[in-house]
């Protein structure tokens, strides 16, 4: 049989069956900031299916569609379900939102915020509240200890 006659597999077609982003079951407990990431990112999602729809004909260019869609569901689900949280007075403790510095056993400091799941980013010093880490903190006191990563840290700070 020719080569001519067989079909090759539609890679662009598969590619564009994109499975949907998970989305977290916990609550989407937002600061200030984060609402605005949500909403900014909601806003790319809106003008990347728009560019995408406006780009002609979609079987040309299925995965960009796909994409496009894909991130339109998340970000607005994500928008949805945002529960805004307002930085309150300092009670004391360690809560959604506020800045936290502990120290470890061997004398290293460390500072964190505990924010919600899309705005955290550990490398710039923000983790989400469902972490470990944030879990590990939450509701602790200066002074206090909390045991992180298998070992035993103090809060030395909050804000």
């Amino acid at each position: 049989m020719s080569v001519a006659f067989t079909r090759e597999e539609d890679y662009e077609s598969t590619a564009a069956d994109l499975p949907d982003r998970p989305v977290s079951p916990h609550p989407n407990l937002v600061t200030p900031r984060g609402l605005a990431l949500i909403e900014a990112a909601l806003a790319e999602a809106r003008a990347a299916y728009s560019d995408a729809q406006s780009a002609g004909d979609v079987s040309a260019d299925r995965t960009a569609m796909a994409r496009a869609t894909r991130d339109l569901r998340y970000w607005s689900s994500r928008r949805a379900s945002a529960q805004l949280v307002e930085p309150g007075e300092d009670e004391g403790v360690v809560r959604f939102g506020d800045t936290v510095t502990f120290e470890r056993e061997d004398g290293r400091k460390q500072t964190f915020r505990i924010v919600g799941e899309d705005e955290a980013d550990p490398a710039k010093g923000s983790v989400s509240w469902i972490s470990p880490l944030g879990q590990a903190l939450l509701g602790k006191a200066v002074g206090e200890e909390a045991v992180v990563a298998g070992a035993e840290v103090e809060i030395v700070a909050t804000s």
